[in-house]
């Protein structure tokens, strides 16, 4: 039987600012995004087709596919007037060579480098005969308002699907109060992915992680909080029993390339590490670290130095007291650090399942931070401490941006070499820092022991 679409609506429906996590000072992060300009999705269907025409959507809110398979469907109302344009972006999604939409340019993996993450020979897959095929890789989104980077973005998710597997991938997406198309585009995929044989889970949240003020606030993180594990939930709703090894691939609103999604899966394994990391950058007339609130190293540190009144003039000097981190970097190897998020993860489903960890707020006790840092640090108390940032994948927040970035730093490819196998694995340390920089605000820093307050409740 072929794998079932599941589309859900929660009882507070639409919302999320990317899973990006927004630090102190609104001039330094960005926290709505800049359409490009030939990307935008324009307000009028010249052909007038109902959504009910296109999907099949029955008046109870339930969908009838061609295959007779009908997938649960409980969705919001789409725009009409949207989802003509909001098919030219399935269409680019779909086919990789599609050219009408600007996307980032990709090369195609070559070699066996990542053979061995496949869990099946294409010559014998067959979509109509999937449903007990074990899950490995579960892929979460939360998207807001991204249709000018969703050709790129879910392009090379369904190519990583395609080579990993379809049958043993999941696709969860959590949207919310988009205008552009983003919404409608995500309803038209099901289809595809429902025939592609994906487990696909669609829900729609319109709560608004908003900061107010002028620096984080805990409403704005328990938002956050709430849209990440909304997308997460279906992972623990599968009861697929406490020692199953699924790797969750956790990703923004990026323009990302299929190899640099499997070069992160890739190194999760070959370092035997609980988390994998990105690098992400903001692009402009400067080029610096974006996930700098989040980010701490294996000394406890932030990635850069931030003086005491906040400003960031030093943005460019990463690992300034971590020579051995620096070198690393330097030469595009993984390292180890405290915490990371920076714009794509991998981390190990073991901790979701057996629901031991979630992505949380943190008490009034503890240091005010980024839900990713207390994930983070979760993971160090329950013995997942192998934390790393794989520094050969490099994103950036648009397509534009994401062409830049790889001409500057380097696409994956760029750093492979004969041998490089032999000389990047991570000599781990097994003990967290004694103590981390707490940053509420550029500010305001100071540092804490690492696990102060540990979350009980």
């Amino acid at each position: 039987m072929r794998r079932k679409v599941v589309v859900l609506q929660t009882i507070s429906i639409v919302g999320l600012v990317l899973l990006f996590i927004a630090g102190p000072q609104s001039g330094r992060l960005r926290y709505e995004q800049i359409k490009e300009t030939n990307a935008e999705l324009p307000l009028s269907s010249k052909s007038g087709h109902s959504l009910q025409s296109r999907l099949n959507i029955k008046e109870n809110g339930t969908s009838t596919p061609s295959s007779g398979h009908p997938p649960t469907v409980d969705m919001k109302h789409p725009d009409e007037k949207l989802l003509d344009a909001a098919s030219l972006y399935v269409d680019a999604i779909i086919a990789p060579g599609d050219t009408n939409l600007l996307k980032l340019e990709c090369p195609v993996p070559s070699g066996d480098r990542y053979e061995h993450l496949r869990f099946y020979e294409e010559s014998d897959w067959n979509a109509q005969n999937i449903e007990e095929d074990p899950l490995k890789y579960f892929f979460a989104l939360d998207l807001y308002q991204c249709a000018y980077v969703l050709a790129r973005l879910l392009g090379s998710i369904l190519e990583a699907m395609k080579f990993l597997g379809p049958q043993h991938c999941a696709l969860s997406i959590v949207e919310g109060r988009s205008k552009d198309g983003t919404f409608e585009t995500l309803l038209l995929l099901t289809e595809q992915l429902d025939q592609l044989g994906v487990r696909f889970f669609l829900q729609s949240n319109e709560r608004n992680p908003q900061r107010v003020g002028g620096g984080a606030t805990g409403d704005r993180i328990e938002a956050l909080v709430i849209l990440r594990n909304q997308a997460l939930q279906p992972l623990v709703d599968l009861q697929l029993g406490d020692d199953t090894e699924i790797t969750v691939v956790f990703v923004n609103d990026v323009a990302i390339c299929m190899e640099d999604m499997l070069e992160l899966i890739y190194q999760r394994y070959r370092q035997n590490a609980d988390m994998t990391c990105a690098m992400d950058w903001e692009v402009g007339a400067a080029t610096f670290f974006y996930d700098a609130w989040i980010s701490r190293g294996i000394n406890g540190d932030s990635f850069f130095p931030i003086s005491p009144d906040g400003n960031w003039d030093n943005a460019t000097n990463l690992f300034w007291n971590d020579p051995t981190t620096l070198k690393l970097f330097n030469a595009g190897r993984p390292f180890q650090v405290f915490s990371c998020w920076n714009g794509a993860v991998t981390f190990t489903a073991k901790p979701i399942i057996q629901q031991k960890i979630q992505f949380r707020n943190a008490p009034t006790s503890e240091c005010l931070q980024g839900e990713p840092v207390s994930f983070c640090k979760d993971l160090w108390i329950e013995g997942y401490g192998r934390i790393a940032v794989i520094p050969s994948v490099n994103l950036a927040y648009s397509n534009e941006k994401g062409r830049e970035i790889k001409a500057s730093k380097g696409y994956v490819t760029d750093f492979l070499g004969t041998n490089e196998d032999k000389k990047d694995k991570i000599e781990w340390e097994e003990k967290p820092p004694e103590k981390v920089k707490c940053i509420p605000s550029w500010t305001n820093q100071y540092w804490v022991p690492w696990n102060n307050t540990q979350f009980t409740e």
